[in-house]
């Protein structure tokens, strides 16, 4: 479960990256990329702590992460 967890950041990470890039690339005068890109660190830093604690309680519950 952790390392689905991983997945999804470096995943979110790229889009992130994507969307400066571009922004840079195409509109350098207006900040929409950077802006958009800083309010979805913002969601994937609450969904991970969200997710961290999903994780410890199904690892007290059940003494094991396995998700199959």
């Amino acid at each position: 479960m952790v390392r689905a967890l991983i997945c999804l950041e470096l995943i979110l990470n790229s889009i992130n990256l994507n969307l400066v890039t571009f922004s840079d690339l195409f509109d350098s005068r207006q900040l929409k990329g950077d802006i958009f890109a800083i309010f979805d660190i913002a969601l994937v830093t609450a969904e991970d702590a969200i997710g961290l604690s999903i994780l410890s309680y199904i690892h007290r519950n059940r003494k094991s992460t396995r998700i199959n």
